[in-house]
Order: C-alpha cells, then structure tokens, then sequence
C-alpha cells in the first residue's frame, strides 16, 4: 500500500513537471501599441511659445486660452501638463479641456488624440508651416459636484499648467513662453512670475521657461491686499492676501508680526533662500476652496474666510502657510530624484514623499510654534491629535507607510469607505512622528548638543540663492544624517517606512518628554477642527465623527461604531430618544461611563431605519500630551523659537 501511493506520486509529479505544449489558439491577438510619444530632450525649443488667457467671465467661469506654437516639419504633438508637481500624480484637470481648435496660415487643421496618452495631441502639418495658432478652454468647476472651486464672483485662482499645451520632445525649462492674462475690470492679481507690463486689464509678463511658467500660477481678485513679511530686506517675501469681503484682510498688527515671524524663524532655520522673491499666495474665502500646494517661489494657500477676523477660532489651520513655505526648501530645491521629471508628461514616482511630506509636516508645525502663530499649548494638543489618530490606524498591519506613497496616485483624494483601514497618505502625518523621532533620538544621543535644526541647515542650506534644484536619494539623507549624529540610520528609516507596527512611531513623543494620554478635558486643537468642519469627533471612544446635520463622516476599523455596523454615510437621526445634536451625543457618552446602559441611536441608511445600541461606558477620550518629568523635556526645546 505504502509503496503503491509512492509510485503514484512519482507519476503525478513527473506529469506536472512535463512541459506543456498547447497549439495556437484561434482568439483574437492584441493590437499594435502606437508610436512611442517623443523623449524630452535636453535641448532648446526653436522659438517662443504665446499665451494669452481671458479669465473674465465670473458667470460662467469659462478661461478662454490662445497660443501661439512656432514649429517646423511635417508633424507636431502638443501636450496637455498631466503630471502635476505639488499633487504627485496625473491630476492635470483633462476633463476641463474642451474647445480646441487649431489653424495655420487661417486654414483648420485636424488634431487627433493619442490612443493611448490622453493628454497627447497630434496635428499634421502642411508644408512650410511654422506657426499654428491654437484655441481652447479651461472650463472651471460651477459647483462642488464638478471639483474644488477655483473660480468664485471676487476670487480667481489660476493655475498655467491648466491654460496651456507645449510641444512635445523638449525638456520644459528649455521651452522660453511669453505669457498675458485678461482679468475682470478692477481685479488686482498676484504670482512669482515678473510682469513686463500692465495695461488696464491685462497683464502681460516677462519671458521665462515652461517650467517656471506652470509653477507660478496666479490669483486674482476683486479684494486684495500686500503684506510685507520682511520689511527691508534684499529678498522680499509677501503674504498676498485675497478675500471675499474687503473687511476679512484686516489684519492687525499682532497677527502680522506672527507671520513676519514666521519668515524669521524660517530664515534662521535653514540659513538660505532659494528665491529671489516669495509670494504667499492666499485665498481667505468661504467660497473658493481650501488649498495649499508648493511652488519654488510661491504658495497656494487657501484658508477660512475669518481667518483674521475671528483668529482665535483658527487654530486648526495655522500650520499651513509654514508647511507650504518648507517645501521651498524641502519639494521644490531639494528634491527626491524620482520625483523631478523633465515634463509634465513623464511619469513621477513617490517612493521618498515621507521625506518630502513627512518632514516638511514635521518642520511646518515646529516653525508654527517657533513663530507663535500657535502657542505651545496648542502645538502640543495638535501634536496629540496626530498621534492619537494614528495609533488607531488598524491599516499598518498589512500595509507599510512606504506603500502609502502611492495613495496621490492610486486614489486622487477622493472619499473612502474605511480610511483607518485603506490608509491614506499617512506619510505626511506619520511621517512627521518619524521626523520627530529622529530629531529626539539626535538630542538624546548628543546629549542636547546636535539636533535635526543641523541636518535642516546642511541638507536645505546648500547654494544658498540657487534656484535650480538639487535631487536626493535615500543614501544622501543617510549620509547627512550621519554626518550630524553618527548611527545606523539606514537601518533605522528602512525599518520606520516597511514594518508592520501595531501602535503608532511614538517613540519621539515619550524621549521628548511626554506622554500621551486620554481624557475629558477639551482639546484646543481638536475643538478649533471641529467648529471648522461643524462636525463632532469622538473617534477614541465611539470611533466616529459626525457632521453637524448627523452623517457619519467616518468610522474607525474595528471601533465600538464599527461592531454595531455603523460606517461612513449613515445618518444619526436621535440619540436615547432625542434629536440628534453633537452635544447630545457627547452627553450621551459621559452619561454613559460607569454604567451598563447603551447608547441608543437611531439611523438612517438608504431610506431605511433602524436602531443602534453602542456598549460603550468608558467616557470621553479626548487626545492630550502630559508631562513626564523622568525625561528631559526635548519636545519644549523643539518648539521654543530660535535666536
């Protein structure tokens, strides 16, 4: 029997080992991919690209686009910028593109689309062609449901890489552009880019690369105003402020000294500039969406509408102008080599935005708190918001943060059903407890005499007034690292960016000399995010958040919410029997502790009813940072402003 059942398995394997040779199969064969697009090359473009953008219709919110294209040959491709710098992904808005029509010598040509680049347009030339002229629009969003609202009756928000296509086959910073744009009467408007000139509505600029042209864009309005953040220096840098009402820009003279200090701490961080002007370029609106993306000599910031005129409610918000202002350093000087592209048509690769993000995350906080645009109170209520959420992050256990660079990419930040368990760019927030790990382990080793501040000034600082950018690899961050403070660093980052934790990097929090705690006591930080969004977070002891009219926002995995079968999208309509309210349910929760009785809810889901018990007696959890006075306080020395 033993030996019959041996033989048998000999066979079998013999039979499975065996190559197998299938005839042709009579299917259909795949069809010929296309022509390859032409390689960007590193060489000068024959000619200057004209582009003229009329951006007057406030109604409709249609900019009208003309360009003048010189070319030659019997073929030209044009190209719509896909992968955008500052999103890290192919968000170029294509779907907005519409209009086009393309002549030369007065006579229409046919375009056809590449088959498989969306974004690549192909004319054919009639002979001796050397100038086509090319007309399109870019069709701005009229409501939520199209996108972020970049266009408003008082505020326009224009990005260039939007208003134009260039020519195939040319690195972009070979490519020179003439630009001019026509604004509704009365507007002012504000970019990095030099003006040539100004006539009534139009504003014609000087000559400069496809490459500075889209990473220069513009905003304009009917209510502006010029704050110098650095009165008297060489270098100007501006906070150019754009509102929906004239009375949101006044500012008074306490808030504009935070921000100039700002720009001083900054400076005294990384020891250089990488411009030779700064413009913050920042919407204060009710109506114009939130924003914040770099740019090597600007920033898009967008913020509250009462960012001034009620400051103490916008604690939530303060870090953002400092973590735009980082990036000029850390994103648009310095940076990852897989992330500079010669194009906006080449494909971009994140693997290194925990850097990127991460640290700039890390070093915008650090410089809000350092400049007192958030007392240190605040910055430690903000710190704890972080790392309370992600020490509820159920996700890492089968996913790394390393693989959550791909999430600009793999999801353009639209809304998940479970984003505790997806994840979702965590790399900037939990890559800033990283960063923050670093920076406690450096002060501890060094016994408080070398910080992460060195590394900012010898990675950041280089060239000081250099505008072309310098790449990095891993290896070059592992090297400055140790040249600071001698570890194994590789090792170290490696295992941070690949491991499956159960908890949280929260290491940088406890060698910084404080604990991480919950309780009932309000959250500044938290209580500021929630009267932005009008929403209530109970995420630590139900494990959701709720919208001032009830929907469910979102649920962590596993939570007390998640076991009673509640998940984003549901609507609580009554809490033990009365009308929904945010402080209800927060009552609700503290009338609970100790006791046996559940929270009753009542919820609606797809027209349907039904009801909820949630078995939770625990309390309030509200995320804080305590002292603990066994340990140096490293994290006050991180956050007190330097001299």
């Amino acid at each position: 029997m033993y030996r019959a059942s041996l033989a048998r398995a000999a066979l079998v394997a013999t039979a499975l080992l065996s190559p197998v040779v299938c005839p042709a199969s009579p299917g259909p064969t795949p069809a010929p991919n296309p022509p390859d697009l032409p390689a960007p090359a590193d060489r000068p473009y024959p000619g200057v690209l004209r582009v003229d953008v009329t951006a007057t219709d406030t109604l409709r919110r249609i900019v009208h686009v003309h360009e003048q294209v010189p070319v030659s040959g019997s073929a030209v491709t044009l190209l719509y910028p896909e992968w955008i710098p500052g999103t890290h992904a192919p968000s170029g808005p294509l779907d907005r593109f519409a209009g086009l029509v393309i002549t030369a010598g007065g006579q229409r040509l046919d375009w056809s689309r590449d088959p498989v680049s969306m974004y690549a347009f192909h004319v054919e030339l009639p002979r001796a062609t050397t100038l086509l002229e090319v007309d399109f629009d870019y069709l701005a969003p009229v409501s939520e449901e199209v996108g972020a609202i970049d266009f408003s009756s008082d505020i326009l928000i224009l990005e260039w890489t939007s208003t134009m296509l260039y020519p195939a086959g040319y690195y972009t910073r070979q490519i020179p552009v003439e630009a001019s744009v026509t604004l509704p009467s009365g507007w002012t408007a504000a970019t990095a880019l030099e003006r040539a000139s100004d006539s009534g509505d139009v504003i014609r600029f000087k000559r400069t690369s496809v490459e500075t042209f889209g990473d220069s864009p513009l905003y304009a309005g009917r209510h502006h105003r010029t704050i110098d953040l650095d009165p008297g220096a060489a270098v100007p840098v501006r906070l150019q402020v754009f509102a929906d009402r004239p009375e949101d820009l006044l500012a008074t003279d306490e808030e504009i000294a935070l921000h100039r200090a700002l720009v001083r701490q900054a400076s005294l961080l990384y020891g250089s500039h990488h411009y030779d002007h700064y413009d913050f370029l920042f919407s204060i609106s009710d109506r114009v969406h939130f924003s914040g993306t770099e740019h090597h000599q600007s920033s898009e910031d967008g913020l509250r509408g009462n960012y001034f005129t009620e400051w103490q409610k916008g604690v939530s918000g303060r870090s953002l102008l400092a973590h735009e202002y980082t990036h000029s350093w850390n994103g648009k000087f310095r940076r990852p080599y897989d992330l500079w592209t010669p194009s906006y048509n080449v494909a971009m690769r994140n693997s290194l935005l925990w850097v990127y993000e991460g640290q700039t995350e890390y070093w915008g906080d650090v410089l809000t708190a350092r400049s007192g645009l958030l007392t240190r109170a605040d910055a430690l209520d903000s710190l704890a918001a972080v790392a309370a959420y992600y020490d509820h992050v159920a996700g890492r256990s089968w996913r790394s943060l390393g693989d959550t660079v791909n999430d600009e990419i793999i999801n353009p930040r639209r809304p998940m059903s479970w984003s505790s368990w997806q994840r979702f760019e965590d790399y900037y927030d939990e890559g800033e407890l990283i960063w923050l790990d670093v920076d406690t382990l450096i002060r501890e080793r060094s016994h408080n005499a070398r910080s992460l501040d060195d590394f900012a000034r010898r990675f950041f600082g280089i060239n000081n007034g250099s505008f072309v950018p310098v790449t990095y690899r891993l290896e070059d961050v592992v090297a400055a690292l140790n040249a600071i403070e001698p570890y194994d660093w590789r090792t170290y980052l490696a295992t941070k960016v690949r491991e499956h934790a159960t908890s949280a990097p929260l290491d940088g929090i406890r060698r910084g000399g404080y604990q991480l705690v919950y309780d009932d006591t309000p959250n500044a930080y938290l209580a500021s995010r929630e009267s932005d969004g009008k929403s209530t977070e109970l995420l630590y002891s139900l494990g959701l958040s709720v919208d001032h009219d009830g929907r469910i926002s979102e649920v962590l995995w596993d939570s007390v919410a998640f076991r009673a079968g509640l998940t984003a999208g549901i609507t609580v309509v009554a809490v033990d029997g009365a009308n929904f309210d945010g402080d209800v349910l927060k009552n609700a929760v503290r009338a609970a502790k100790g006791t046996t009785t559940p929270i009753r809810l009542l919820v609606k889901q797809n027209k349907r009813y039904r009801d909820v018990e949630l078995n939770y007696h625990d309390g309030l959890k509200v995320p804080h940072l305590v002292r603990d006075e066994s340990r140096p306080a490293l994290l006050d020395d991180i956050l007190t402003p330097r001299r």
